[in-house]
């Protein structure tokens, strides 16, 4: 079963080389904690408050070339957690066809909050409680 999720917090510690993505149940209160870089958080936390870059960024250059080859970016999955590092795809709709593009989740949602609307969050559930049983042990 997939979870619609939504990005509720970008924690910058700049003391920190790691930082924090927060994803929220969109109907529930079950949370997702992602470890991620000073870099990708800072260029989400911009995406987030709609500060405008002068030159395209590398997730711009990526949804460009999809749109331009006729594909479109359906929503982001979260789709696997192991060894403390998560995976996730962006699902591009091309023609009649779903294609999944592996991504790290950081630049999977950097994509996600490109859009206005953003993208669908998705999340399996069996990786929303395997990250909540390690939280709880």
């Amino acid at each position: 079963m997939l979870i619609r999720m939504e990005l509720t917090r970008i924690v910058i510690t700049e003391m920190n080389s790691q930082q924090v993505l927060v994803l929220r149940e969109v109907n529930g209160t079950r949370e997702l904690p992602i470890v991620i870089g000073i870099i990708e958080a800072t260029i989400i936390d911009r995406r987030v408050k709609r500060i405008a870059s002068p030159r395209p960024l590398t997730h711009d250059l990526l949804c460009n070339t999809i749109e331009i080859l006729g594909g479109k970016i359906q929503d982001i999955f979260i789709h696997r957690f192991e060894e403390q590092t998560y995976f996730a795809a962006l699902r591009v709709i091309c023609g009649n066809e779903l294609i999944e593009i592996d991504s790290r989740p950081s630049d999977a949602i950097a994509v996600a909050v490109s859009f206005d609307p953003f993208l669908p969050i998705l999340v399996h559930e069996e990786v929303l409680n395997q990250v909540i049983n390690i939280a709880t042990e």
